[in-house]
């Protein structure tokens, strides 16, 4: 069996996986990305945050993105019952970024793939991990292409970007449950006909349906739309018949979509996505880290998935290629207390969507426009920010915007 040996080993040739390889080989270092699947893929998680075009941007990307002239995202519109919550990344209060892209994921990744293979980082498509021996810091990976041909890799350190792969959890048993509860996704993409009837026809919206159910509506620069329901499994039980029948009739029953997507055409069969939540025991090891997906994804409100998984990737690289050039790395310190700063302030917004207490503080009808702007940051991507207390105070500072706008409503009520 042939050796290879390497610096760094990147499993996951995703966002996550693509930003540590290119940062990590722009240092110097020898590396090489094995990814299970053929690119492009269809992958979830088509809306993006500012925070990540940092990452995209140390690791040499922006460039190759904009020549797709996928479509700019400014913002974040939020509709309930005819009343509209609008976010615009311009207001925030966090400085960085203002605007990012809303993406076909297949085209998305394969762009990022491409452009790291260009960067001199080879990609081997539809190989697969099968096991992985550490000796330190220092390991064997025993990879398997679709022929049954298997190499083993030695590799002075491996950066885990597999996304819903976990590869590393999965082999070493790391997995554990999220505290977030279950849910489900109903999705396809459609051909957007008739997009121009709506007032801003390119700009993610997402859609309030009922308490604990709602609707993301994200439109492509190539006339193809993004829609799907998101809920508690039990909401589905309500409706019959296959993915297709249930969707339209889903839509039909949504006021704000109903004229705008009845009758067009799926651009495939509307597929379910459920139970997505999970996270590790630990995001590091002797020798390797995790990144991405790998460590936790939370839930697709909030489109946090991507900005997760680059920055995570980001900071790990930096650390990787600190470690290699023999400085010692605090990892619990610098990494998984950074990481899960950014993970819990996410956590505490995705539940706070599911109670109800964001519908409360994004359609109130007195809007306090500083307040605003620091929410407008989280929803930004901006969650490491610690001068913006709705992020230093993350578990607490929602509940109490949302119990002093119901006081000051019931006050309203008394006058």
């Amino acid at each position: 069996m042939s050796i290879e040996k390497l610096d760094v080993l990147v499993i996951g040739a995703g966002p996550a996986g693509t930003v540590a390889a290119s940062i990590i080989n722009k240092a110097g270092f020898k590396v090489k990305i094995i990814e299970k699947q053929k690119f492009p893929r269809f992958v979830i998680g088509e809306s993006l945050l500012p925070r990540c075009m940092e990452a995209l941007t140390e690791a040499g990307f922006v460039d190759a993105l904009k020549e797709k002239g996928f479509q700019q995202k400014s913002g974040a519109k939020f509709v309930k019952n005819g009343k509209i919550c609008d976010y615009y990344f311009a207001d925030q209060f966090t400085a960085g970024w203002n605007w990012t892209w809303q993406v076909p994921r297949a085209e998305f990744d394969k762009t990022l793939a491409d452009t790291v293979e260009k960067m001199g980082v080879p990609v081997c498509y539809e190989t697969e991990v099968t096991a992985i021996t550490f000796n330190g810091s220092d390991s064997v990976t025993t990879v398997k292409d679709l022929s049954g041909n298997e190499t083993k890799i030695e590799a002075r350190f491996i950066v885990d970007g597999s996304g819903y792969g976990r590869v590393i959890p999965r082999l070493f048993n790391l997995d554990k449950p999220s505290n977030l509860a279950p849910r489900k996704a109903l999705f396809t993409h459609t051909v957007d006909l008739k997009r121009l009837m709506d007032e801003e026809p390119n700009r993610i919206t997402i859609i309030v349906h009922k308490p604990g159910v709602w609707v993301w509506v994200i439109p492509f620069s190539n006339g193809i739309t993004s829609v799907g329901f998101v809920g508690n499994p039990d909401f589905f039980s309500n409706y019959e018949g296959n993915n297709e029948k249930i969707l339209r009739e889903l839509i039909s029953t949504q006021p704000h979509l109903a004229e705008r997507l009845n009758g067009v055409d799926f651009v495939f069969e509307p597929r379910i996505l459920q139970s997505w939540s999970t996270t590790t025991d630990q995001f590091y090891g002797d020798g390797f880290v995790l990144t991405g997906n790998v460590t936790e994804f939370l839930d697709p409100i909030f489109s946090s998935g991507v900005t997760l998984a680059t920055v995570s990737s980001q900071k790990a690289a930096n650390l990787v290629i600190r470690k290699l050039k023999g400085e010692d790395v605090d990892w619990e310190q610098e990494y998984t207390k950074h990481l899960l700063q950014g993970v819990n302030t996410f956590r505490s917004y995705v539940m706070a969507w599911y109670e109800g207490t964001l519908d409360t503080i994004f359609f109130a009808e007195k809007q306090n426009h500083e307040v605003k702007k620091m929410i407008c940051s989280v929803l930004a991507g901006y969650v490491w920010d610690m001068d913006n207390p709705f992020v230093k105070n993350h578990d607490m500072a929602l509940q109490k915007l949302a119990r002093t706008i119901e006081l000051e409503i019931l006050a309203d009520e008394e006058l």
